[in-house]
């Protein structure tokens, strides 16, 4: 059976003082996303993540990027 890596990612969560909450990834600017839960949030977030990163991942031509490891502190 084949392991899924997963990434951990930093929300900035701000609640709505109408309703509900928005969330703004902050390694990844343009992930914004909003819910009128914290799990809706959760669930929006994940999505709109990974649509930034398949976009990201779309422009970078393979002779154009490099991968660079960095140890986990926290």
């Amino acid at each position: 059976m084949k392991s899924m890596n997963t990434r951990k990612f930093t929300i900035q969560v701000i609640k709505s003082s109408e309703h509900g909450y928005t969330g703004r990834c902050l390694e990844l600017p343009a992930a914004i996303s909003e819910g009128d839960t914290m799990k809706q949030l959760e669930s929006n977030t994940k999505e709109v993540i990974s649509l930034v990163l398949e976009s990201i991942e779309e422009k970078a031509k393979p002779d154009q990027k490099i991968f660079v490891e960095i140890p986990n502190w926290g």
